[in-house]
């Protein structure tokens, strides 16, 4: 290859041939490095359910605080932590255990270690320094020590998703060792605790929280939305229960329409029609108000998130790549709060925001959010895998990371320090939950058939008026 007629001395000619061989496995190797790279790269952008399900777990495994154990709002952003996180968080060890991501005993460790340090954080009416008062918990806590941050609120549905994970809990570890007693009755104790009552208004409605600076905040929770779990827990209560009236009043105030052929009770950000049923089977129960209407609550989620989807095809306002595998409207982190030019049009965008498309009323800046089709995938499940591929393989990139899909993005917006458009660099601890948890149900109804078992959840459907269904059993 190297050798010409020029009579070179033989150990010139072998270090040549030694360089030539040394060049060819040079680029030999490089070759197969491409190839491997190639090959990773493609594996890396391949959708997987369990891969998903895995990522989305390990963001409560990982994350939670080494001591209180509590759930970061966000990740890697850290600000404090949420309450209604560490509910979620309660129901991923259970996910965990049954895909065999961690042991029985790693999950009732962890679960143990949690409530403990919910029952043992301060509570009482200051304005600092606690973490609760009357069962009930603030917000957001801070991470290092978790008491109140800020000023932010008594939150009684915050409250109630932590103790839709604390009863998941308590149903689920029903073995005889020490453990999994100490866990049942922590969380019998935790929940017990909860002077739902209290939180009740003169005119029968729950207020959404209280201020010890001020009192109860003016809002109370009327209208379908995602606080039916919190109602029927807060009915099913033991020992603070609110009248069963209470339901009837909340059905009182429901918006029943017609939005993108879809007739159904009307609630425009898709996880209100996703929390709730994250613990609660509402498939073939029904309640006085959907007997009327010849439905039940699946259903109506269901034709709410074919309602939510049909909006993103039909894309009256133009917002790029919006289609049948790119949808999903509801509460999430967003690129800027205000007006922006791209192009020869003027957009507003939001941050922070609930975002949806019902009869009701429509929020829509062009910020998608997989939790949406995440979270629907009991009620929409090709719809919603095809979706969640999509959105894996063709922003994988930007969007998918160690813990699953970032929070949100949206490519319409642009501008030099998002070319490709923005996408967000947090997981959130609420949008990582319906993920997880109705993948999950989706899958062999988990955590449906978990909750079917719990005493207050049974109580509190009941006292609502539901019947029939696996209600019937019981």
């Amino acid at each position: 290859m190297l050798v010409e007629a020029g009579g070179e001395p033989a150990s010139f000619l072998s270090y040549k041939n030694h360089q030539s061989l040394a060049i060819k496995h040079y680029f030999q190797a490089v070759i197969v490095l491409l190839l491997v790279s190639c090959s990773t790269t493609k594996q890396a952008s391949d959708y997987s359910r369990q891969e998903l399900k895995k990522r989305t777990f390990n963001f409560f495994w990982d994350i939670a605080h080494p001591t209180n154990y509590q759930i970061p709002d966000r990740y890697p952003t850290l600000t404090f932590s949420s309450i209604a996180a560490t509910g979620f968080g309660l129901t991923s060890y259970i996910v965990g255990i049954e895909n065999k991501y961690i042991s029985r005993a790693q999950g009732a460790e962890r679960t143990l270690h949690t409530l403990q340090s919910l029952w043992q954080m301060p509570q009482g009416d200051q304005a600092s320094g606690v973490s609760g008062y009357k069962g009930f918990y603030y917000h957001f806590l801070t991470l290092d020590k978790p008491v109140r941050y800020k000023d932010v609120e008594l939150s009684s549905i915050d409250t109630g998703l932590l103790m839709a994970g604390i009863l998941s809990a308590m149903t689920y570890y029903d073995k005889t060792d020490e453990t999994e007693t100490k866990i049942r009755n922590l969380a019998n104790d935790l929940f017990k605790r909860v002077e739902w009552d209290w939180m009740l208004q003169k005119d029968g409605y729950l207020s959404m929280g209280w201020h010890p600076e001020r009192g109860f905040i003016p809002a109370k929770w009327s209208g379908y939305n995602e606080a039916m779990v919190l109602l029927i827990m807060a009915m099913g209560s033991p020992s603070h229960p609110i009248p069963s009236e209470s339901w009837k009043k909340w059905c009182d105030t429901y918006q029943y329409g017609m939005f993108m052929g879809e007739k159904n009770v009307q609630f425009d950000p898709l996880f209100g029609h996703q929390y709730s049923h994250i613990w609660i089977d509402f498939k073939g129960i029904q309640d006085p108000y959907m007997k009327g209407i010849k439905s039940d609550y699946f259903i109506n989620s269901t034709q709410a998130t074919k309602s939510n989807r049909s909006y993103c095809i039909s894309n009256p306002n133009g917002y790029k790549n919006y289609s049948e595998n790119c949808w999903g409207l509801t509460a999430c982190d967003g690129p800027y709060n205000g007006t922006k030019t791209i192009g020869d049009k003027t957009y507003t965008f939001f941050d922070y925001r609930a975002r949806g498309a019902a009869s009701m009323q429509i929020v829509d800046d062009g910020t998608i959010a997989p939790t949406a089709a995440g979270g629907s995938m009991p009620f929409l499940p090709v719809e919603s895998e095809a979706a969640l591929k999509y959105m894996w393989q063709t922003y994988n990139k930007h969007l998918v990371g160690k813990y699953g899909f970032k929070d949100a993005f949206n490519v319409t917006y642009r501008d030099e320090k998002n070319p490709e458009g923005w996408f967000d660099l947090d997981y959130l601890g609420i949008d990582q939950g319906p993920i997880l948890l109705q993948m999950q149900n989706h899958e062999n109804e988990l955590i449906w058939k978990i909750m079917r078992k719990n005493p207050y959840i049974v109580a509190g459907l009941k006292k609502a008026g539901f019947e029939g269904g696996w209600l019937s059993a019981k």
